[in-house]
């Protein structure tokens, strides 16, 4: 499930717990107990629920195996929190987490505080080593999960008229550095997958080779000026640049700009976890599907990278602005398993293998993803569809 050169200290792995949960917490603390009840879509989870869930996943997969005299703080919570695990039994709705107006906040933070306490009793009597690997995974589970939060939130922020802010101060992406440049890189015989010691999910292993014909990618990511320029050559209404799959998705939601676009009398507008902002030319485009990123490489007369690609390119060029912390960027790998792939035994092997299929990858991280969960091997994924997450594109080329 994950792979650990070396395992860390009891004491370091829990001032990183607490680290983690107060994240989580920092993150909710702008937001109304009504906004953290909401849910704006089938694909998004109220606030509540992804604090709860957090905590679920610590109490189902560590405290109930690994606490003496195991009680369960709650036991509903096992199904209302169970998000797709069916190892661990029934599941609530997905679509239905906004109608769980109880537990209320209050409940589901002494939930969370409830389960912090025990687990620290935990860390102070000695983890084994399979306890502290699931720790390590629930850390990171949540970490995916505190970026859900800001990617939900800002869906359900969308779709008041008042437009609110989340937090006037909440991260921004890079600007781009400048004009695009193309950096070339020869034919090869490449390895792909996780080689750092520390944690990865098992969707990053094996390790295996690839052989890439030569290609070139840009130095940075498609702006929004040069997305414009995109939608203002009628870039929405061509079907000739578009995916069939795409067009008829445009067609039928009758897209003509990006999710959080918004047009007025003064220009394009766009709105982000700081509010409705003027849109920055030089910001890079966000909150595109696979198929408005697909479509613009056509238009650009380039490509989406593989995904091989552009992890061979981030371990050799480093230096390439934007690789991380600005946006998702949409590659054309499909999300499959790697030859050799092996799930987990148990309800945690559920993680990722299963979910393979009809999904793209997508590499790097975004602005909403959280400091040091990002990683060269990181295999984001997402349907076609998918434009609530901050999701942008970087151009290859065929050489």
């Amino acid at each position: 499930m994950r792979a650990r050169a070396e395992a860390p200290s009891a004491s370091a792995l829990a001032a990183r717990f607490a680290a983690v949960r107060a994240h989580s917490r920092t993150l909710a603390a702008p937001l109304s107990e009504e906004d953290c009840a909401a849910q704006s879509m089938p694909d998004a989870s109220p606030v509540k629920w992804h604090l709860a869930h957090t905590s679920w996943f610590f109490e189902t997969f560590i405290l109930e195996a690994h606490e003496p005299g195991f009680t369960a703080f709650d036991p509903a919570f096992r199904v209302l929190f169970n998000s797709y695990y069916n190892g661990v039994g029934e599941k609530f709705a997905r679509a239905q987490r906004g109608l769980l107006t109880r537990p209320g906040l209050a409940r589901v933070l002494a939930y969370r505080a409830n389960v912090e306490e025990r687990m620290s009793r935990l860390f102070a009597a000695g983890l084994g080593a399979e306890a502290a690997s699931l720790v390590e995974l629930g850390l990171q589970h949540e970490q995916q999960h505190q970026e859900l939060i800001l990617t939900d939130c800002l869906h359900l922020l969308a779709q008041n008229p008042l437009y609110p802010v989340y937090d006037d101060e909440a991260p921004q992406p890079a600007m781009a550095p400048g004009a695009m440049e193309w950096v070339a890189f020869p034919e090869s015989l490449v390895r792909i997958g996780h080689q750092e010691g520390g944690f990865c999910f098992d969707n990053e292993l094996p390790r295996h080779r690839v052989f890439l014909e030569p290609f070139a990618l840009a130095d940075r990511l498609v702006t929004n000026g040069e997305y414009l320029r995109f939608i203002e050559d009628g870039g929405y209404t061509q079907p000739g640049l578009w995916l069939s799959a795409g067009w008829d998705f445009v067609r039928a939601n009758g897209l003509s700009h990006p999710f959080y676009w918004r047009p007025g009398a003064e220009g394009w507008r766009a709105f982000g976890l700081r509010g409705l902002e003027a849109l920055q030319p030089d910001a890079p485009v966000l909150h595109l599907s696979y198929f408005e990123a697909a479509a613009y490489a056509q238009w650009a007369g380039a490509r989406l990278p593989t995904e091989a690609e552009w992890e061979t390119a981030a371990r050799h060029r480093p230096d390439l602005p934007q690789l991380f912390g600005a946006a998702w960027q949409w590659t054309s790998s499909a999300y499959a398993p790697y030859p050799g792939f092996q799930a987990a035994a148990g309800a945690v092997g559920e993680y990722n293998g299963k979910f393979m299929v009809n999904q793209y990858v997508l590499r790097g991280s975004s602005l909403a993803t959280p400091p040091g969960h990002a990683r060269v091997s990181y295999r984001n994924f997402f349907p076609t569809e998918a434009r609530w997450q901050f999701t942008g594109l970087r151009l290859a080329r065929s050489l």
